[in-house]
């Protein structure tokens, strides 16, 4: 089961980078890019995101959980990422350091609770 989780999403980082190169310059401005639906298998859908820094989001939800809508992916997505610039500007954080922000984990537990 690990196994062909960890091969959900990487087929999933692929589809990223096919619609990242697939965009091109007119949306390379933009200060966000949500992907939409990247890849639904009978278990789970998986979401996409790439900020303007080309940093990737994923998210992946149990298919079974239609109560989730496409409005509500995207708000989980800007959280995710407003907490992860918080963390990127945070003047003791070294890029590359694994994330250890307990507001980073929280914003993250809250989301993983919501989403169940």
């Amino acid at each position: 089961m690990l196994i062909s989780f960890h091969y959900t999403v990487h087929t999933s980082l692929d589809v990223v980078e096919e619609k990242i190169s697939g965009v091109g310059k007119a949306l390379a401005d933009q200060r966000e890019l949500y992907l939409g639906l990247l890849y639904p298998t009978e278990d789970y859908k998986v979401y996409g995101y790439v900020t303007n820094s080309k940093v990737k989001f994923v998210i992946v939800v149990d298919s079974s959980n239609t109560s989730l809508r496409d409005n509500e992916i995207r708000s989980m997505f800007r959280k995710l990422h407003n907490s992860f610039t918080d963390v990127m500007c945070n003047p003791f954080y070294n890029p590359g350091d694994p994330i250890q922000s307990k507001a980073f984990d929280s914003i993250v537990s809250t989301m993983m609770v919501q989403a169940c």
